[in-house]
C-alpha cells in the first residue's frame, strides 16, 4: 500500500516542475526517468553491500552514479549538464537491461533551471525501495494524475471499473491477454494481478473487498495495490508464461515507455508492450488473443483514419475499427469486454449497422450501459462496455442488458464516494446469467425439439413431485434451468433484462439500447390499444435562430433552448428572446428535450421559439393534452435517440414512432381528472415548501449587540484534503457537507491525516459552521450546525467555526438568525467587492445581532421547530401524492 509519505513527495515532484512543466505528461516522464534512475542506483547499493559490485553504474558510467550528482564540489550548473548527460546516454549503456535503455530511449532534460533540478533531485532522493513493488505503487499513484491523453480522445480508465471488467473475464494462467490500445497497461496488470490473486495460498475470496466493492475510498485512493498475494501455486514455469502471455500495443512512445516502466514495477520482468498502430498495419493481423480488454480512443484524428482492407467492416472511424479488431482477434474460446462510446450504441451510420449486426449476430452477449459521469473529470461522455465470448454466444439467442447508474461514486467533478454501489451486484448477476445461458430455451428447441414445451414442464414437474432433480443434460434439466434464469432476470430486473437477438434484428438497426427494449415489453401488459406518436400528435423539429437575432429587451419571441430551461413541470420565465422566428411552439405544447439528455418533457407556458435542443409535440383531438404529457413523462428514462456520436439526441421521426397505450377519450379525462386533483396537492404543499423561510421578527425593544461579546471563533484546517486522504483518519466536513437549508449531512464526508505540528480545532456539539467564502455570493453565510454526538470531526479553512457563550446564545437560535441575516441579503454591506464575494472573521466580529433572554430564545426555537416539522410534512405530501401520478400512469401501462 502507498503510504502518505511517499504519496506527498510525489505531490512536491510535481508541484516543483509544474512552474517549468506545466503539462502533466512531461512532469510524469520526468519523474519516471528520475524514480528509474534512483531505483538502479538503490539496485547496485544494495548489491555492494551483499558483497557483490555495481552493475548499472560501472565502468564509464561509473561518473553517472545517483550520489555523484550531489558531490559537494559541483556547482548547479555542473549538477545540470551531469545529470541532463546520464539520462541521455542511459540508453547506451551495456550494463543496464534493454528494458531500462527503451524507458531512457530518447529522454533529455527539457528545461535548464539549476535551481529546480536541485530541488526535485532532492525530493526523489527521499525515494528508498527495497523492492520494486513499492516503486510500482508509487508509479501508480503517478500515473492517476494523467487523465487525458492528448488529442486521441483516450481517457485513462478508472481503476475500480478495470478491475470490475478483469473480473467480468476472469482471465487464468493459461490464457493470452492482449490490450490493442494499452495506454499505461491498466487491464495488463489487472489481468496479471488477477491470476496471480487466483494461484495464491493468502487469496481469501469470502473476506477480500475488491476496489469495485471498496466504500469511503476516493478514486485516487483505489488506484493503491493493496494486498500483495503470493502466486505460490504458480510453478516457476508458469510464471514465465503468464508474463509471455500478456501484451500490448499502443501507437504512441511515451506511452509504450510508461507501459513497460509501469508492468516491471509490478513483477512482471519481461514486460512485451509494442509501438504499434493497431488500425493502420497489418503486421500482426493474424495473431489472436484469448482475453481482449481495452478502452480504445473514442475520437479520430483530424483527416480521419486510413485503414487497410482486412477489417470485415470498412470504416475510418477509430471507435469502428477498434471493436471490428478486438471482435476479430478473438481466438475459438475468446472472451472480451471493451469500453465503448455511445455512437457505437445507437449511430445510424452504415459502418455502425454492420458493426452491431456483426456482433450481435457472432461475438456478443452482453451490453453494460455505464453512468455518464465515470470518466469525469476528464470528460463526461456516456460509455458502455460489449461483452464478447465467441463459446456462450453460440448457445443463447438473448442479448443481456445491464443499466449501471451507480458505481460507487458521485458523478460530478469530485468523483465522491456514495454508498449503493451497483457494481457487486452486477459481477453476482453476470456470474450466474453466463453459468445459466447455455441452458437456456435454445437449447431446448434447437438440439431437443423432438418433445413439445408442454411435455417437458410436465416431465419436470414429475421430478420435482417425487423430491428428485433432473439428469444432468436431460430435457428437464434445460428447462429447469431456463425458469432459474427466468427468476434471475426478475430478481435483478431493475439492473437487467434479457432480449431476444430476433427482436434487436427486426428493424434492421441492431441498436444496442437496453431501454428501448424494455419500453417495448410495456405494451405487452396494457390493456388498450398502443399507437405511434405521429397518429395522435404533431411533432415539430426546433431550429435555432441567427446569433444576431437574440436579445434581451423582450423584442420578438421568447427563445428557449433545452433542458436547462425546464422547471418541475412548465418551462420557465425566458431569458432571452429573438427576432427570428423559426420554430413556433404555442402554449400548451408539449416540449421534449431532444439533445442530451433526451427524453424530459415540459409545457409551454406561451408562444414561443424552440432552439436546436426542442421539440414541441402538439396533441390532436384523439388524446388529451395533459394525458399525454403525463404518458410521456413516464417514459422519460426509458426514451433514446440515435443520433451524435458524442452525445445522445433524438430525431423528429423517432419522437414521431413512439409507441403509447390510447384509452378512449372519456377514459383520459378521467385519468387526467384524479391526477390533476393530486397535482393540485402537489403545487399547495410545493408553494409552502418554496417560499416558506424561518423567520424571527426582530423586537424594537432587544438590545442589539456585536456579535463578538457573544460568540468564539474556532479555525479550520488549512491542507489541501484530497492530498491527505487517509482512510483510517479523522473525518473533514467541507461546504459540500452543507445543504442549501443549512443541514449538515454525513454523506461523502471523507477522512484525512491530520498535519503534524498544527494546532487541531475539533469540533463540539452546538458549534456553528459558517460559509464565509465559497465561490458564491449567494452562499455566503450559509450556516449549520454541528449536533453530532459520535466521532471526532475536524473542518476545513473554508468553513468559520463559530462557538456561542452558554449564557448569550443557544445554538440553534443563532443557527436561525445567520441563516436569516444570509436570506435577507443583510451580509452584502460586508462582503469584498468581487466576482465571489467574502466574509472574514473581522467583519462576522462587528455584525449586530439582537440579545434576547434564553426563556424566549427557547421559546422562538420551539415556534420555528414546529413551522418547520409542518414543512417536511408538506414535503412527504408531494412525495405521497407523486408517487399517485405515478401509479396511476402506470396502470394504463398494465403494471
Amino acid at each position: 500500500m502507498l503510504d502518505t509519505t511517499t504519496k506527498k513527495r510525489i505531490d512536491d515532484c510535481r508541484d516543483i516542475l509544474v512552474g517549468k512543466l506545466p503539462d502533466p505528461k512531461a512532469q510524469i516522464e520526468q519523474i519516471t526517468i528520475a524514480l528509474i534512475y534512483k531505483f538502479m542506483d538503490d539496485m547496485d547499493k544494495e548489491t555492494i553491500e551483499l558483497g557483490g559490485k555495481a552493475k548499472f553504474f560501472s565502468g564509464k558510467y561509473a561518473k553517472y552514479a545517483w550520489d555523484k550528482l550531489f558531490d559537494s564540489k559541483l556547482q548547479s550548473h555542473d549538477m545540470l549538464k551531469l545529470y541532463a548527460d546520464a539520462i541521455e546516454s542511459m540508453e547506451l549503456n551495456p550494463n543496464i537491461p534493454q528494458l531500462f535503455r527503451d524507458i531512457f530511449k530518447n529522454a533529455y532534460l527539457p528545461y535548464r533551471d539549476p535551481e529546480t533540478l536541485k530541488m526535485f533531485l532532492k525530493t526523489i532522493s527521499g525515494f528508498e525501495y527495497s523492492h520494486s513493488e513499492k516503486l510500482g505503487d508509487a508509479f501508480e499513484y503517478l500515473l492517476s494524475v494523467m487523465g487525458s491523453q492528448g488529442d486521441a480522445g483516450q481517457f485513462r480508465t478508472p481503476r475500480h471499473i478495470i478491475d470490475f471488467m478483469v473480473e467480468i473475464v476472469k482471465p487464468q494462467k493459461h490464457e493470452t491477454v492482449l490490450d490493442p490500445a494499452c495506454g499505461t497497461s491498466g487491464f495488463l496488470i489487472a489481468s496479471y494481478k488477477h491470476v496471480i490473486k487466483n494461484n495464491s495460498s493468502n487469496y481469501k475470496p469470502e473476506q477480500e473487498t475488491k476496489t469495485f466493492e471498496t466504500k469511503n475510498k476516493s478514486v485516487e485512493e483505489l488506484t493503491l495495490n493493496g494486498t500483495r498475494y503470493k502466486g505460490d501455486k504458480l510453478t516457476p514455469d508458469d510464471r514465465k508464461k503468464l508474463g509471455n502471455n500478456i501484451k500490448g500495443y499502443d501507437i504512441s512512445p511515451d506511452m509504450v515507455r510508461m507501459s513497460l516502466v509501469n508492468m516491471y514495477l509490478h513483477g512482471i520482468q519481461d514486460p512485451h508492450i509494442d509501438e504499434y498502430d493497431t488500425l493502420t498495419s497489418e503486421e500482426r493481423w493474424n495473431e489472436q488473443a484469448d482475453i481482449i480488454l481495452a478502452n480504445p480512443p473514442f475520437m479520430s484524428p483530424k483527416g480521419g483514419i486510413r485503414p487497410h482492407k482486412r477489417f470485415s467492416v470498412q470504416s475510418n472511424r477509430s471507435e469502428v475499427l477498434f471493436v471490428n479488431y478486438i471482435a476479430e482477434h478473438l481466438s475459438v474460446k475468446g472472451r472480451a469486454a471493451v469500453i465503448v462510446p455511445e455512437g457505437i450504441i445507437f449511430q445510424s451510420g452504415k459502418a455502425y449497422k454492420e458493426l452491431r449486426k456483426m456482433l450481435v449476430e457472432n461475438y456478443l452477449w452482453g451490453v453494460i450501459s455505464l453512468p455518464a459521469g465515470v470518466f469525469n473529470p476528464y470528460s463526461g461522455v456516456k460509455t458502455s462496455i460489449l461483452l464478447m465470448d465467441k463459446e456462450l454466444v453460440k448457445k443463447t439467442d438473448k442479448l443481456l442488458f445491464v443499466k449501471v447508474e451507480n458505481d460507487g461514486f458521485a458523478l460530478g467533478a469530485q468523483r465522491k464516494p456514495i454508498g449503493g454501489s451497483q457494481l457487486p451486484e452486477t459481477i453476482q448477476l453476470l456470474e450466474q446469467y453466463t453459468q445459466l445461458a447455455s441452458h437456456s430455451e435454445r437449447g431446448i428447441h434447437s438440439e431437443r425439439g423432438i418433445h413439445s414445451e408442454r411435455s417437458i414442464h410436465s416431465e419436470l414437474a414429475s421430478h420435482y413431485e417425487q423430491g428428485s432433480h433432473p439428469e444432468p443434460g436431460s430435457h428437464s434439466e434445460l428447462v429447469s434451468e431456463s425458469l432459474i434464469l427466468t427468476q434471475l432476470l426478475e430478481k435483478h430486473q431493475s439492473l437487467a433484462h434479457a432480449v431476444d437477438k430476433e427482436k434487436i434484428a427486426e428493424s434492421g438497426e441492431y441498436n444496442l439500447s437496453g431501454e428501448r427494449y424494455r419500453v417495448s415489453d410495456f405494451f405487452e401488459k396494457s390493456n388498450f390499444p398502443i399507437v405511434e406518436l405521429s397518429e395522435i400528435a404533431e411533432v415539430i423539429s426546433g431550429q435555432s435562430p441567427k446569433g444576431e437575432f437574440y436579445n434581451t429587451e423582450k423584442k420578438g419571441l421568447p427563445f428557449y433552448q433545452g433542458k436547462t430551461e425546464f422547471t418541475d413541470r412548465y418551462i420557465g420565465p425566458p431569458v432571452k428572446w429573438t427576432t427570428q422566428i423559426t420554430k413556433e411552439a404555442d402554449k400548451g405544447d408539449i416540449l421534449m428535450s431532444v439533445r442530451a439528455p433526451v427524453g424530459p418533457v415540459n409545457f409551454a407556458t406561451d408562444h414561443c421559439c424552440i432552439g436546436r435542443g426542442l421539440a414541441a409535440i402538439r396533441a390532436n383531438s384523439k388524446v388529451d393534452k395533459i394525458f399525454l404529457f403525463h404518458i410521456l413523462k413516464s417514459l422519460e428514462k426509458d426514451i433514446v435517440g440515435g443520433g451524435g456520436s458524442v452525445f445522445d439526441s433524438i430525431s423528429r421521426k423517432q419522437i414521431e414512432q413512439i409507441k403509447i397505450p390510447l384509452p378512449p377519450l372519456e377514459v383520459q379525462k378521467e385519468i387526467v381528472a384524479e391526477i390533476e386533483s393530486y397535482q393540485k396537492i402537489i403545487d399547495g404543499a410545493r408553494m409552502v415548501v418554496e417560499n416558506y423561510k424561518p423567520q424571527i421578527k426582530i423586537d424594537p425593544e432587544w438590545e442589539m449587540v456585536k456579535l463578538e461579546n457573544s460568540i468564539d471563533f474556532v479555525s479550520g484546517l488549512t491542507l489541501s484534503i484530497s492530498k491527505n486522504i487517509d482512510p483510517n483518519g479523522v473525518p473533514i466536513i467541507s461546504m459540500n457537507s452543507i445543504k442549501e437549508s443549512g443541514e449538515l449531512v454525513k454523506e461523502g464526508i471523507r477522512k484525512i491525516k491530520l498535519p503534524e505540528k498544527k494546532t487541531i480545532h475539533f469540533l463540539k456539539k452546538g458549534d456553528l459552521l459558517f460559509n464565509w467564502r465559497n465561490g458564491s455570493q449567494h452562499l455566503v453565510g450559509k450556516t449549520a450546525i454541528f449536533d453530532w454526538e459520535e466521532d471526532t470531526y475536524v473542518f476545513a479553512s473554508f468553513l468559520l467555526g463559530i462557538r456561542p457563550h452558554d449564557d448569550k446564545y443557544r445554538p440553534k437560535f443563532l443557527w436561525y438568525l445567520l441563516n436569516q441575516y444570509r436570506l435577507d441579503g443583510l451580509y452584502k454591506q460586508f462582503m469584498r467587492q468581487n466576482i465571489n464575494g467574502l466574509f472574514n472573521r473581522e467583519e462576522l466580529k462587528i455584525l449586530k445581532m439582537p440579545l434576547v433572554p434564553l426563556e424566549t430564545q427557547d421559546d422562538i426555537i420551539k415556534s420555528l421547530d414546529r413551522q418547520g416539522e409542518l414543512v417536511n410534512a408538506n414535503k412527504q405530501l408531494i412525495e405521497i401524492f407523486e408517487q399517485k401520478i405515478k401509479d396511476k400512469i402506470n396502470e394504463v401501462w398494465g403494471e
